[in-house]
C-alpha cells in the first residue's frame, strides 16, 4: 500500500471514532435534556394543581369539596412522580440521591400514621352525627304539633353527650378510636404495641394513646431539609423531585390534620414553604389561609376546620339553647316554629356529612395504597439497582 492510500486509511478510522464519539455525546445530552423537561414538567404540574386550589374562594376552602380536590391533586402528583422516580430508578442508588430516596421512603412510613389517625378522625366525625341524628329524630314526630317534654329531655341527653365528646378531643376521643382502623389494616392489641408516654412514632396500623399528630408531623417537616446546588447536579436534578414530592406529601397531611379533628393534633407545627421552587407560591398562598383561620378557631375552641364541622357547630348551639330556653309546656305557636328551623338545620348537617365521609374515607384510603406502593416500588427498584 502506497503511503498516501495508508494515510487515508489512517485517517478513516480516526474520522469514524470521532463521528461515534460525537454520536454518543449527543444521544447522553439529548437524555439528559430529555430528563430535566420531565422533572420540569413534574414541578409545573405540581405548581398548577396546587395553584388551582389556593384560588379557592373562602367559602370554599377546607371544606369537604375542598378536600376532595387537594386528595385529588395529591394524588396526581404521586402518580407523576413514581412515573419519573421508575423511568430513573437506576440512579436512586447511587450518592448523593440515595440518601435522599432513603429519607422519603422512611417518611412514608410516618405518613401512613397520619392517614390512620385522620380516618379515626373521620370515624369521630361519624359518632357526632350519629348523636345529632338522635336530636333530629327527637323532633320528628308524625305530628309535628305535639312536642312536648320526653322529645326535649331525650334531645338535651344526646346533646350534652355529643358535647361531652367534641369537648373531649384532646383527651378522652384518643383513646376512643385508639384500637381499630378497619380502612388501612387490622388491629393489635398485644403488649408489644405499649409505646411509651411522649413517643410520637406509631405502628402503621394503629394509633397509641401516646401517639400524637402535631409530634408526628413536626418530625415529617423537620426532615425535609431542601438539597444544595452541587448536589442537585449530581443527582441530575432528582434530588428537587425527591424533595418536591415530600414537601407536598408533608402538606397535604398537615392540611388534612388541620381540617379533620386528629389526636392530638394542633396547628404549632413549624415550617416554611420554600420560595426557590415555582410551586413554593400556591402552597405559601394556602399555609397563610389555613394558618389564619386556625387563629380564629382556636379562639373559639374549634375541634377541627373543616367547614362542615363549623355548621354542625352552629346547629349544637342552635338546638342547645332552644332546649334550655324551654320551661314550659304545651309550645307556643312560635316555639313549636323554633323548633321546626332548628331540627331542619341538624337534618341538613346530618345530610351532608351522610353524603360526604363515604367517599372521603375511600379517597383516603387510596391516598394510603398510593403513597404505600410509591414506597414499595422504589425500594425494589432501589434493590435491583
Amino acid at each position: 500500500m502506497s503511503f498516501g492510500g495508508f494515510r487515508r486509511s489512517v485517517m478513516s478510522i480516526g474520522n469514524d471514532r470521532s463521528i461515534n464519539q460525537v454520536h454518543s455525546m449527543d444521544v447522553n445530552a439529548d437524555s439528559s435534556s430529555e430528563m430535566h423537561c420531565e422533572l420540569g414538567s413534574f414541578e409545573h404540574q405540581v405548581f398548577r394543581r396546587f395553584r388551582a386550589l389556593s384560588g379557592s374562594s373562602a367559602d370554599e376552602v377546607l371544606s369537604l369539596n375542598w378536600v376532595f380536590k387537594l386528595l385529588d391533586a395529591f394524588i396526581a402528583c404521586q402518580e407523576d412522580f413514581k412515573v419519573v422516580m421508575l423511568e430513573n430508578g437506576a440512579d436512586l442508588s447511587n450518592p448523593p440521591l440515595d440518601r435522599f430516596a432513603t429519607e422519603f421512603f422512611d417518611m412514608i412510613v410516618k405518613a401512613l400514621d397520619i392517614c390512620n389517625a385522620v380516618r379515626d378522625g373521620v370515624e369521630r366525625i361519624r359518632a357526632w352525627c350519629k348523636h345529632l341524628e338522635i336530636v333530629e329524630t327527637a323532633f320528628d314526630s308524625k305530628s309535628r304539633n305535639v312536642i312536648g317534654e320526653g322529645q326535649f329531655r331525650r334531645a338535651k341527653k344526646s346533646l350534652t353527650d355529643l358535647t361531652m365528646l367534641m369537648l373531649d378531643d384532646n383527651k378522652e376521643s384518643s383513646c376512643f378510636f385508639a384500637y381499630g382502623n378497619r380502612s388501612f389494616g387490622c388491629p393489635n392489641k398485644g403488649k408489644d404495641n405499649q409505646q411509651k408516654a411522649g413517643h410520637s412514632r406509631s405502628l402503621s396500623w394503629s394509633v397509641p394513646n401516646s401517639w400524637s399528630a402535631s409530634k408526628q408531623l413536626q418530625l415529617i417537616a423537620n426532615g425535609l431539609i431542601p438539597p444544595r446546588g452541587h448536589e442537585v447536579s449530581a443527582a441530575n436534578g432528582l434530588a428537587n423531585a425527591v424533595y418536591t414530592m415530600g414537601f407536598v406529601l408533608m402538606f397535604v397531611l398537615w392540611a388534612l390534620a388541620s381540617a379533620i379533628p386528629c389526636q392530638d393534633r394542633s396547628f404549632q407545627v413549624h415550617f416554611s414553604v420554600p420560595r426557590q421552587f415555582s410551586w413554593g407560591t400556591p402552597l405559601n398562598s394556602l399555609h397563610t389561609r389555613i394558618m389564619d383561620e386556625s387563629k380564629k378557631r382556636e379562639r373559639k375552641n374549634g375541634v377541627g376546620l373543616l367547614k362542615e364541622i363549623q355548621q354542625m357547630e352552629k346547629s349544637i348551639n342552635l338546638v342547645t339553647d332552644l332546649v334550655d330556653s324551654v320551661n314550659q309546656f304545651p309550645l307556643t305557636e312560635e316555639q313549636k316554629e323554633e323548633v321546626r328551623t332548628a331540627v331542619q338545620e341538624v337534618s341538613q348537617v346530618c345530610n351532608v356529612f351522610k353524603n360526604g365521609l363515604d367517599p372521603l374515607e375511600r379517597q383516603l384510603r387510596e391516598v394510603f395504597r398510593k403513597i404505600m406502593s410509591c414506597r414499595t416500588a422504589g425500594l425494589e427498584v432501589m434493590s435491583r439497582a
